[in-house]
């Protein structure tokens, strides 16, 4: 694709109307019997995860066919194309089976940028990001240089500086190494803030940062597309998206913040 011939502007409303799409198929089964394709001890892999999944390829391929994709089951197309669609069709797995109605669509594009200082170890780099929570309806999108918005209105992190203030909301990732890490961490953690939340979805936490409902989301162990779109969100808001790199490809440890408390978190990253 040459440059000039890409239209960020048209690309994102691509993926706005595939996540809309995902989500209303999501909205419809909520309260319905789910088929689950695998289950382990601290997570659920559903079919309507593989169908929503078809929904957003199939709609983004439509339209934008040189692009690769990425996601939990792999990347399809080019795996050195440009750009690169990133998705995770049901962030917040288990919270959707159990009825809980806390999760969201995530849909990022990623351009290769070698050298940027924001991207990721393989030097791609968001620059649209969509997080669609259907039993909220509320649609948080940012693009490259433009404001985070929600409902198509701007949001901003919080301003609190003080730990005592803070709402910081924590993720538990799969294995038992990152819990044993995080547990005696939020305990600890726990003394020092307003309050702990555990909500279940990382694309969530990560765009309520966005909307300064919480001031930090901490988590060991994510995936990529856990965190390529809300984690650009809550930066277009003004916040800090701190990721280290873990072992495992794509993976990563989170610390996201209103850019005011990174360091009075010691996150166990």
């Amino acid at each position: 694709m040459k440059q000039d011939a890409f239209n960020l502007r048209k690309a994102h409303r691509a993926s706005i109307a595939a996540a809309l799409r995902a989500g209303a198929l999501m909205k419809a089964n909520l309260h319905r019997p789910k088929k689950q394709n695998a289950v382990t001890c601290h997570d659920i892999k559903l079919e309507l995860d593989v169908r929503c999944q078809k929904i957003i390829e199939t709609d983004l391929g439509r339209s934008f066919p040189e692009m690769a994709i990425l996601g939990e089951e792999g990347i399809s197309g080019d795996a050195k194309a440009r750009f690169r669609w990133v998705i995770d069709p049901i962030d917040g797995t288990v919270n959707f089976s159990y009825g809980i109605p806390h999760a969201a669509v995530s849909i990022a594009l990623q351009e290769y940028q070698p050298g940027k200082k924001a991207s990721f170890e393989d030097s791609y780099a968001t620059i649209s990001g969509v997080v669609y929570d259907p039993f909220c309806s509320e649609l948080w999108t940012a693009m490259a240089a433009k404001p985070a918005l929600l409902n198509g209105k701007p949001v901003r992190v919080s301003r609190h500086t003080e730990l005592r203030e803070t709402v910081v909301s924590i993720g538990f990732a799969k294995t038992s190494t990152n819990i044993s890490k995080s547990m005696p961490y939020m305990l600890r953690l726990a003394r020092r803030v307003r309050k702990i939340r555990i909500m279940g979805s990382a694309a969530l936490g990560l765009v309520y940062v966005a909307g300064g409902r919480f001031d930090a989301y901490v988590e060991r162990g994510l995936q990529l597309w856990d965190i390529a779109a809300g984690g650009f969100i809550a930066e277009s808001a003004g916040g800090e998206f701190y990721r280290d790199k873990i072992r495992g490809k794509h993976s990563y440890s989170v610390v996201c913040t209103n850019g005011r408390i990174r360091s009075k978190l010691r996150a166990p990253i």
